[in-house]
């Protein structure tokens, strides 16, 4: 079977751009022809420009491109993952002219939401989320800060709802978690095309238990949505170390007010991120936004590391409470502290959760399960359309 790939890399790379490499080479690693069409969000030029701004809503290059690519590359499958704001919808017109079925995963809110994050100062907003007419994404100019950017957004997915483009042109949207899923379907996809697929990461292999393992770790962006500037004020009344990976544009602020016992080891790569799990006793998940999918949870499960997460959007999902980690309300510091104290000085209960976050983990987001879903996933699409 032969997949054509469509994504638009990211400026900086985040933890879509590493979960679509991810699928790619497992899906290679599997015996798919995988053939790409990617394109580099640091090649686009004009960025912000008014024509930018028209092609998010349709785009002839982005539909011409796709066009060539399949008409190249032959495949019999077409799976999206991010179209915006080059490419556009019209890649699926492409795909529909040809023939083949097309897949999409939501990787984020896009389809929702002018900013792509079901977030606003920092806090969760579903304002926008069933609005044909996304107009107060505009008014507060939720995407980059920039009315005009935020309307052009906002018209690709009103016009696109209104169109029938999600209830007509695209096979099967897969949703990361239920909890996403309900969003969607609350704003506009048809319930009976979205389905629950995680993201597939490499197995880094299981990381046993060891009385070795101490302390808390954060792994991701230093930015006030994430709430690590209240986890790191939270930590000076914790006695247990804390480090810090990752950049964002807190990190000075941060490492001005960090007690002693808090590292703030600035971004490292997966090697080292790895290495740091598994010799962490906790992993804390603190964010005040919804998230869609946070690599780093899964990530630490994997690694055989309990999770302290806020009991809000997709970790609210990914996290059993009681089998691979624990709960504490978003943003409030002293529930925090309690909650981390209490876990860190139970050495037998993080015993218990690091088996739960590993079983977790091979039962539910293991890329063998992942892959075994997506092939029939492909197969039954394949077969739908011969």
């Amino acid at each position: 079977m032969r997949i054509l790939i469509v994504h638009e890399r990211y400026r900086l790379r985040g933890g879509e751009d590493v979960a679509v490499d991810a699928e790619r080479a497992l899906l290679a690693e599997a015996g798919l022809d995988v053939v790409g069409h990617i394109l580099d969000h640091q090649d686009i030029a004009g960025n912000g420009s008014l024509a930018l701004g028209f092609g998010a809503v349709w785009s002839p290059s982005g539909r011409r491109g796709v066009a060539a690519a399949i008409a190249a590359a032959r495949p019999d499958l077409m799976h999206v993952h991010n179209f915006f704001p080059v490419l556009s919808p019209a890649i699926y017109e492409a795909a529909h002219d040809a023939g083949i079925p097309v897949v999409q995963t939501l990787h984020n809110y896009r389809l929702l939401c002018p900013n792509g994050l079901l977030l606003r100062d920092g806090q969760p907003c579903e304002t926008c989320r069933d609005r044909l007419v996304k107009w107060p994404g505009v008014v507060h100019g939720c995407y980059r800060g920039s009315r005009g950017a935020s309307a052009a957004a906002a018209a690709m997915a009103g016009l696109h709802r209104l169109r029938g483009t999600w209830a007509s042109r695209v096979d099967r949207f897969l949703a990361l978690t239920p909890f996403a899923r309900d969003r969607f379907i609350a704003g506009g996809v048809p319930a009976e095309r979205i389905a629950v697929s995680p993201v597939a990461l490499p197995d880094p292999g299981a990381s046993p238990w060891t009385d070795e393992r101490r302390g808390a770790l954060y792994v991701g962006r230093l930015s006030p949505e994430k709430g690590v500037d209240m986890l790191v004020d939270a930590w000076a009344q914790i006695d247990h170390p804390l480090t810090v990976i990752g950049d964002g544009p807190l990190r000075p602020a941060l490492e001005q007010r960090a007690p002693s016992h808090v590292t703030i080891a600035g971004p490292l790569d997966s090697q080292h991120v790895h290495a740091a799990m598994a010799k962490a006793a906790l992993l804390v998940f603190p964010s005040l936004a919804y998230e869609n999918f946070p690599l780093s949870v899964v990530e630490a499960m994997a690694n055989g590391l309990p999770v302290l997460a806020s009991r809000r959007g997709a970790a609210a999902d990914m996290v059993e409470a009681g089998t691979s980690g624990a709960f504490a309300a978003p943003g409030d510091g002293a529930d925090w502290r309690d909650a981390a104290s209490a876990l860190l000085a139970d050495r037998p209960g993080l015993a218990r959760l690091s088996a739960g976050a590993r079983s977790s983990y091979c039962d539910r987001y293991h890329p063998d399960r992942v892959l075994a879903d997506r092939l029939a996933l492909y197969e039954h699409l394949r077969r739908e359309r011969s």
